[in-house]
């Protein structure tokens, strides 16, 4: 191994340098403390955990992303986090065991054992809040709310949130009558919205469930979508139509709290299909072509611990968030102290440090290159001062 070799860090895992990490702290306590006060607590849970605990219930994808070894002390498989969502499930079901409504949110650090995007981060700091204990759409729509005052907290606008609804393709699925093998492959070609692969998918199917699926893929764009949805599963499948009231109605109570949010229905939208349970949603910003927050129903996942409840969240990547921050101004510079013994010296930091100035202590003959002022003594008091004045 060179010397080149032992700094290099695998591709997709990135260390956050001083100014980059003084953005990212600023604005984690600026998001923690704006879920507080809405009610929601801060959990911490675990890096690791046994993998039948971190993987169950959220199906396979997570199970590729988690990195896995062996505990030493138990023998058992253990995983490191790729998902935050499935320990805070555990936490509600299982550690809390609260009645009522329960919310949660957290912070940290997760691993991915391969970017989920060409240019994506594998090792994301992941921040988000959960909402458990409650079924209605009005749950949705709070948590949503949520996801979009983070994005504006983080300074950002121009903000399309993407709606969506699990209940439509399940229910034209339902209608299609395909057997398994089939429904996967479908399943694939509409997550990757390939109208060839879908139609070669379909080759052998009924006409008319194939016309169903394929119109899928056309389904994205302003409110007219839900119109012609309307018209096309009215007769051939009926049980998409609560769905498809479920979106008018949270589109309608976010226009009304959130009248600059523009907003985008995609009725073929997969995101998380074999785990949601309902509205699914993303919000996107100009000159970024990935979400920036996603999140959705996920009612019933606590079971696996003993205790189902219906469950909504969001989660959003810290590091992300931060990239696309806008510049900031430099603020004040450090304070330079010169290292004696001194205890007025000392109370006169000390207080200081207690009104938010950075003192440095002077440990060579030339200050911090941070500091633009320095601690003198004059007349028996220490007194701040422009540096070299």
């Amino acid at each position: 191994m060179t010397s080149v070799d032992r700094w290099q860090l695998p591709d997709g895992v990135e260390e956050v340098l001083p100014a980059q990490a003084a953005v990212a702290e600023r604005l984690r306590r600026q998001l923690l403390d704006m879920y507080r006060s809405w009610g929601y607590q801060l959990v911490i849970p675990p890096l690791v955990e046994f993998t039948e605990s971190l993987l169950i219930g959220l199906g396979a994808d997570l199970d590729l992303l988690t990195f896995k070894m062996t505990d030493q002390l138990s023998g058992r498989t253990l995983g490191v986090r790729a998902d935050i969502t499935p320990q805070v499930a555990r936490i509600d079901a299982h550690s809390l065991g609260q009645s009522g409504v329960t919310r949660l949110c957290y912070a940290g650090s997760t691993l991915h054992t391969r970017p989920k995007t060409p240019a994506g981060s594998r090792s994301p700091i992941q921040l988000g809040a959960e909402l458990y204990g409650d079924s209605s759409l009005a749950a949705d729509v709070e948590i949503i709310r949520l996801m979009l005052a983070t994005l504006e907290t983080a300074g950002l606008d121009h903000i399309t949130l993407d709606l969506g609804h699990v209940g439509v393709y399940g229910a034209v699925l339902a209608a299609a009558g395909l057997d398994d093998e089939q429904e996967q492959t479908v399943f694939d070609a509409l997550q990757r919205k390939s109208l060839p692969d879908l139609e070669q998918a379909l080759a052998d199917a009924d006409p008319r469930a194939r016309e169903l699926i394929v119109s899928l893929v056309d389904l994205n764009g302003d409110d007219s979508v839900l119109s012609a949805a309307r018209e096309l599963f009215a007769e051939r499948a009926p049980d998409a139509l609560a769905a498809i009231d479920a979106l008018q109605d949270v589109a309608t109570d976010i226009r009304r709290q959130r009248p600059g949010v523009a907003i985008y229905f995609d009725l073929a939208e997969l995101r998380g299909y074999h785990y949601h349970t309902g509205i699914v949603f993303a919000a996107y910003v100009p000159g970024h072509g990935q979400a920036l927050a996603n999140g959705g129903r996920y009612n019933d996942v606590g079971g696996v611990f003993g205790r189902a409840r219906p469950a909504t969240g969001f989660a959003t990547d810290l590091k992300a968030l931060m990239a696309l921050l806008p510049a900031e101004e430099t603020g004040r510079g450090a304070i330079s102290m010169p290292d004696i013994d001194d205890p007025a010296l000392q109370d006169r930091v000390d207080a200081l440090r207690a009104a938010g100035e950075v003192v440095i202590n002077c440990l060579s003959a030339a200050p911090d290159p941070r500091c633009d002022r320095q601690l003198v003594e004059r007349d028996g008091d220490w007194v701040v001062q422009p540096l070299n004045t």
